[in-house]
């Protein structure tokens, strides 16, 4: 069964809606709230309605047997025995009653079953539906009340054919075994109810986890804003660099660098109001500025080439404008965190970019570097940008995997979804 118990609505699976009839009116009304109006009683299934149709049955079989030991005993007169068929039968035709009144059928059938041979049928099964629909304390006091009068009843009308205590005996056990019936239909019936709850709050947690999940994936991106911003900030270190130890270059190389740290400090600016735009907004959508997708690629790697890298490109894309806007904008962020990565942790490298796919099979984006001659220093805050990146890719659809190369260095690889 599927229910939500945020706001007190329950949802049905089909599987269950198919199945009402074959279930209880009481415990169809537990499960599915909204199947009656409130403050009305629970209309009879088909299965109630077969149920009571047995029970009746039942009720005038064990009248019937009833009223024939009344009749040939020698210790009832025929006036009595009159009034004990007359009784039991308005017992029998009171058992339709029982789901309306079982607390009220049972207590008005307990002295009935003292004067009344012909209705014991019906007593029993009022104190099953009392056992079945009641909480125990209600049972306990009516089945104690019902076995204390027990010995009364065969007193005062004894069987010819059976020792008084063996009367006794055999009434006392018999309702004890309809008790304990009527017991474990309620606690089979409980168990069912309990499980219902289990689900409504296994739903429940599962959709606070799915929350919990998007308020990391939001954080996953938060955390991705460092590694996002690095490859603009790593252009400005270089050629801000190169204007500090070459403050003799020509004027040429100056102007060009500080157009670079210009125009860097701009696409960092831009880049963070992008992030914050989708941390405000929820979700990834394409609102503001045009977002760099995969056609902006080459522009990416010119400009890496121009901060002094050895970039080569094998884009194997017949038309890449014809990639989605959200798998090319995911694909154009792993090619840039991968060569930002390569130029801050394998300076001097040849760092080599793989783009490949078609519609139906995906895009492939590889981004590889060998390793760095030489001993590297460390770069604090490592690793955060491939962790985002893998969260870009997972809520796209697809994955990424890092690791060494094997043919030695650092690969990055992805595949996006491209139906």
């Amino acid at each position: 069964m599927s229910t939500v118990s945020g706001d007190k609505q329950a949802v049905v699976s089909p599987a269950f809606t198919e199945a009402r009839w074959l279930l209880p009116s009481a415990v169809l009304k537990d499960l599915d709230p909204d199947a009656e109006r409130p403050g009305r009683r629970p209309r009879r299934t088909a299965r109630d309605w077969v149920v009571d149709f047995c029970c009746f049955a039942v009720a005038v079989f064990i009248g019937i047997v009833g009223a024939e030991s009344v009749s040939d005993n020698p210790h009832v007169s025929q006036t009595v025995a009159e009034l004990d068929q007359l009784i039991g039968a308005v017992a029998c035709a009171a058992v339709w009653l029982r789901r309306r009144w079982p607390l009220g059928l049972a207590v008005a059938t307990v002295p009935v079953g003292v004067f009344s041979d012909t209705a014991g049928g019906a007593c029993m099964i009022a104190l099953f539906t009392l056992a079945v629909h009641r909480p125990f304390r209600y049972v306990a006091w009516v089945g104690g009340a019902s076995i204390a009068l027990t010995p009364l009843g065969f007193w005062l009308r004894p069987d010819p054919d059976l020792p008084y205590l063996a009367e006794v005996l055999i009434g006392v056990l018999m309702t004890a075994v309809v008790i304990a019936w009527g017991m474990v239909v309620r606690s089979k019936r409980q168990l069912m109810l309990s499980l219902r709850d289990r689900a409504r709050r296994a739903e429940t947690e599962a959709r606070l986890r799915a929350e919990q999940a998007q308020r990391l994936a939001r954080e996953a991106i938060a955390r991705e804003m460092h590694d996002v911003l690095a490859h603009r900030l790593t252009l400005l270190s270089v050629h801000a660099g190169a204007l500090e130890f070459r403050p003799d270059a020509p004027r040429a190389e100056v102007v060009r660098a500080a157009g670079v740290i210009r125009e860097s400090a701009h696409e960092a600016l831009q880049d963070l109001r992008e992030i914050i735009g989708v941390l405000r907004a929820g979700d990834d959508h394409d609102a503001g500025r045009p977002q760099p997708t995969l056609v902006a690629l080459d522009a990416l790697v010119a400009e890496s080439r121009e901060a002094g890298m050895k970039v080569t490109l094998a884009s194997r894309v017949t038309d890449p404008a014809a990639v989605p806007a959200s798998v090319g904008r995911t694909a154009y962020r792993i090619a840039q965190e991968g060569l930002t990565n390569a130029r801050k942790h394998a300076p001097g490298t040849e760092v080599t970019v793989t783009v490949e796919g078609a519609p139906g099979d995906g895009l492939t984006v590889t981004v590889r570097n060998p390793a760095p001659d030489g001993e590297v220093t460390p770069v604090p805050g490592s690793g955060q940008g491939l962790i985002g990146l893998t969260e870009r890719a997972t809520l796209a659809g697809g994955r990424l995997e890092h690791g060494p190369a094997t043919a030695g260095g650092f690969e990055v690889r992805a595949w996006l979804p491209w139906g």
